[in-house]
């Protein structure tokens, strides 16, 4: 796997997300980080999202994917991106600014170096955070990603912020869309998957309207722990034994 500006593809999933476009753009390319293309997967924006990648688009290596008639939802996004993708390798972020930018060269760093097959921006391992988070949120994020561990192994599943070989997503991700795609990705790719996590202070957005509320949260925790359970019931490919990721001990920046 060579580490080329042609080597990665960014997939960043929007709905409705005009005001964040620009400013993860300038993040990105601030950060420095070797890309090929920004890849922005639209579910059916309403507002001036699409406009706004189009116009950036005139000057940086973007493309737009619209799916006004497709299977919409986040999963489906990245599988459409992933499947678009010129990249051979991935990172999954979302549009909102709440992944670190700055921390992407991290996330890509143990695949070039051949050491990891997938590496996820943890918020739940050392040095990870949510700051700002209601308790609510992090109580059913935190009990979500905990009865996902004996299936993954790692600590952050219902992470979407993530780096992984486009080939290896492609073969490991479920025929359908699947739900959280770091949490099937993990359980079909079983113990011969290598996953790195490293930390992340996951910020919530500044900028546009927030998709998450109580009833929403709740009803999200409901169909994660119908995964989970699925999971258990029907592991797909995972052995008993609970595969073993590394954690990173690189400092939040």
């Amino acid at each position: 796997m060579s580490n080329t500006d042609s080597s990665v593809s960014i997939i960043v999933p929007t709905l409705n997300e005009v005001e964040n476009i620009a400013p993860l753009v300038s993040q990105i390319i601030a950060s420095a980080v070797p890309f090929r293309e920004i890849l922005f997967v639209d579910n059916n924006s309403t507002d001036a999202s699409r406009d706004m990648i189009r116009v950036l688009a005139a000057s940086h290596p973007i493309r737009l994917i619209e799916r006004d008639h497709a299977e919409l939802g986040l999963a489906a996004a990245i599988m459409a991106g992933a499947l678009a993708a010129q990249g051979e390798v991935l990172l999954v972020m979302d549009a909102d600014l709440s992944h670190p930018p700055e921390r992407i060269k991290d996330l890509l760093a143990p695949l070039f170096a051949g050491t990891a097959d997938m590496v996820i921006g943890s918020r739940y391992v050392t040095g990870g955070s949510t700051p700002g988070w209601p308790l609510w949120r992090l109580l059913l994020s935190r009990t979500g990603s905990a009865l996902a561990y004996p299936l993954t192994g790692v600590h952050d599943s219902m992470s979407g912020f993530f780096a992984i070989a486009r080939s290896r997503l492609l073969e490991l991700a479920p025929p359908t869309s699947g739900f959280k795609i770091v949490f099937e990705t993990i359980v079909h790719g079983g113990r011969a998957l290598r996953v790195h996590e490293i930390p992340i202070a996951f910020h919530d957005r500044a900028r546009g309207k927030s998709k998450m509320s109580l009833g929403i949260a709740l009803k999200f925790f409901l169909r994660w722990l119908f995964a989970v359970f699925r999971g258990v019931i029907h592991p797909p490919y995972r052995a008993p034994e609970v595969a073993k990721s590394a954690v990173s001990d690189v400092s939040i920046e």
